[in-house]
């Protein structure tokens, strides 16, 4: 029965790592043999697998190799410090991949991209801030843009998260309604009241002349982002209807 020295093989077969591995970590000095035999074979002390474990611990902590030679040359109180910041990363880590995990969920079962919050504590802008940074580049200059952005500056931070909340959420219930209506006329009197009860949520916050609709009823006929999220409320061309019916109401205001 062995009892002090360990052979490349007995450390495969009582941690699981490869001989190759055990070759690689001598050569970079992460973990040399204690004893090397005229033979040339290496031979390990129970101190070396207790180094190895360590290693391959902090391994599993998703630290690189040159991080793990870094702080295995530090004392164990040192080792617990340096960890404890580590603790804080992987933390912020599973918060991100559950935030990824619970968009992919949503988005596999027909959400729309644009309602993922998957960029939240991302160097990446949301989704809805990235949507609105676009339709400033687009509209910035008109006066009715400025309009909007000056209202907005009235409101307090949490007026305007409730003011974004609820008009997302409005605008879902008006679209909703307009897809049970899809088989009519875009002209109808029916589909006419949608869109009009569509325009009073834009003018919450600015006055929509014909121009700025007619540019929001273009968007949403070509831009291919709200042709997947009227897709979410029915099989049908959603987005065409809706262009229609909002050219109609527009044309009919001259």
């Amino acid at each position: 029965m062995k009892t002090q020295f360990f052979t490349v093989k007995d450390i495969v077969r009582i941690t699981g790592v490869t001989a190759r591995t055990l070759h690689f970590y001598d050569k970079i000095n992460l973990l040399r043999p204690t004893r090397l035999e005229d033979n040339g074979y290496r031979s390990y002390s129970r101190e070396d697998i207790e180094r190895l474990q360590t290693i391959l611990f902090l391994k599993e902590m998703d630290l690189s190799l040159k991080e793990i030679a870094d702080i295995m040359k530090l004392s164990k109180e040192e080792q617990r410090q340096i960890l404890k910041l580590h603790h804080q990363t992987l933390l912020a880590k599973q918060n991100r991949l559950v935030t990824v995990i619970n968009a992919l969920e949503d988005y596999v079962s027909g959400a729309d991209i644009f309602n993922l919050n998957i960029f939240n504590n991302s160097p990446i802008l949301p989704l809805q801030e990235q949507y609105k940074n676009e339709a400033k580049v687009v509209y910035g200059e008109t006066k009715k843009y400025k309009e909007y952005e000056k209202n907005l500056e009235k409101l307090s931070a949490e007026e305007k998260e409730k003011l974004s909340y609820e008009f997302a959420s409005n605008m879902e219930k008006v679209f909703k309604k307009l897809s049970n209506q899809i088989h009519n006329q875009p002209s109808s009197d029916e589909v006419q009241k949608l869109i009009a009860e569509w325009k009073s949520y834009l003018e919450q916050t600015m006055t929509c002349d014909t121009e700025i609709l007619k540019c929001i009823a273009i968007n949403y006929k070509s831009d291919k982002r709200w042709k997947n999220y009227f897709a979410q409320f029915t099989d049908e061309d959603l987005s065409d209807f809706v262009y229609n019916a909002i050219m109609y109401y527009c044309n009919a205001r001259g």
